[in-house]
């Protein structure tokens, strides 16, 4: 039996997911993916995977032939064109065309192949730039986006719609979250297209191995962000797919902020940086802030485990770990 109150999410008091479900995650190589994988293992689920050589999850007729096949009884829809600043202002419409793609062809598969659950990732660029703080998932659709990710978060906005108009026309047991922004083992550093957090670990390391005097940051630094280590993540969607089943997509974050500025200094003392760090304001900041209400989540037994600086420690020991010459 479920309930739905106003303000409350839609909890159901059995598991929505039974014990050892064949999940099938697509984008289980990425950030998000791989530590879903990580842990639907270690709780026993089957996972189900498939390679991007294999299968592009653009292809809707290839998508939907795969998922018919292998007759998953719930999907983890983590497979997206992500990035930093630079790469959706370079790439727009990549960043939209390419996520809107997976989406119809991944959502649209799994119905057809008769997925009983699914869960859409989006992300809390979906909210209008100057949405009250912290962020409630009822301002979505109430402003203007931020310009520098609007084609990106225009796709996400589509599948969150899609996801409500299977429930509403089918009755499908299908849900969306959206996750704040997300580090940890499996992301990306190439500067041209990485977010934040990666970008600053090897700016700081690069500059120490070499020597440098400076590193020069894009903004002010004034802007705030919120951060969640994937591991948290992964906790999280597994709880909602056990136990969630509602219209409204759920907030995924920590419930915490700090500055850009304070964040580069947490991770120039991890990384060891000695030198100065400058600013070049002429480069836009993005968002002034971006925090997530999650009371939405953390009414459903959700906390987060792992300490900002503890986890950036850990992503980087990993990220040398991948290259034995990074030094």
């Amino acid at each position: 039996m479920t309930t739905d109150l106003p303000g409350r999410p839609r909890e159901s008091a059995r598991p929505l997911l039974r014990s050892g479900a064949r999940v099938f995650v697509a984008g289980h190589r990425g950030l998000v993916g791989s530590a879903v994988v990580r842990r639907l293992t270690a709780e026993g689920y089957e996972v189900l995977t498939r390679d991007r050589d294999r299968l592009d999850l653009r292809d809707g007729e290839r998508t939907g032939e795969f998922l018919r096949a292998v007759r998953p009884d719930a999907v983890v829809l983590a497979a997206a064109r992500v990035g930093g600043i630079m790469a959706n202002s370079t790439y727009p419409v990549q960043f939209i065309e390419d996520n809107l793609r997976i989406q119809l062809s991944v959502i649209a598969g799994a119905h057809a192949a008769g997925t009983e659950r699914l869960l859409f990732l989006g992300s809390s660029c979906i909210y209008p730039r100057l949405a009250p703080q912290p962020i409630p998932e009822s301002a979505l659709l109430t402003g203007a986006l931020e310009p520098t990710n609007e084609p990106y978060a225009i796709a996400k906005i589509a599948g969150i719609t899609q996801i409500r108009s299977y429930r509403r026309q089918y009755g499908a047991s299908y849900i969306s979250a959206m996750p704040t922004n997300l580090y940890g083992p499996g992301d990306t550093f190439d500067l041209a297209t990485s977010h934040v957090l990666p970008a600053l670990i090897r700016r700081f390391h690069e500059a120490r191995l070499g020597g440098a005097p400076e590193v020069v940051l894009w903004g002010s630094g004034s802007p705030r962000r919120e951060f969640l280590h994937v591991d948290d993540l992964a906790a999280a969607c597994l709880l909602l797919l056990e136990r969630y089943d509602g219209d409204e997509p759920v907030n995924i974050g920590c419930g915490s902020d700090l500055t850009i500025r304070e964040l580069a200094a947490l991770v120039q003392d991890v990384t060891g940086f000695q030198g100065r760090v400058g600013w070049d304001a002429d480069k836009p900041d993005g968002t002034p802030r971006k925090l997530l209400d999650v009371s939405r989540l953390t009414s459903l037994g959700f906390a987060p485990r792992i300490a900002l600086r503890d986890g950036i420690a850990g992503t980087y020991a990993w990220w040398l770990e991948q290259d034995a010459d990074k030094g």
